[in-house]
């Protein structure tokens, strides 16, 4: 008997991710959720998420805001760049 799926715009990109690597449909799918919705967060989540997760790793303000200005260029949909302050008032408000 055929399994029957409903059809979502990311099938093509589950089907790639079957037949290039060892993961099953199902786990290739949850993969596919888990990326797009780490590329889904706004810059403001991802400032957020970053200062917490760098300051939780032992690292002090000055590091983190400047490690976060580096990173914030390689998002899928780079923001406009940020000063310093402004990555302050994101995490401090």
């Amino acid at each position: 008997m055929l399994e029957r799926r409903s059809p979502s715009s990311h099938d093509d990109l589950v089907d790639h991710l079957v037949r290039s690597t060892a993961l099953p449909r199902g786990e290739a799918a949850r993969v596919v959720l888990d990326v797009l919705a780490y590329f889904d967060e706004t810059t403001e989540e991802f400032v957020r998420r970053r200062h917490r997760e760098l300051q939780a790793g032992g690292a002090q303000n000055p590091e983190i805001f400047e490690r976060i200005a580096a990173e914030l260029p390689y998002r899928a949909v780079a923001p406009p760049e940020l000063s310093l302050r402004q990555l302050r008032r994101i995490v401090y408000g």
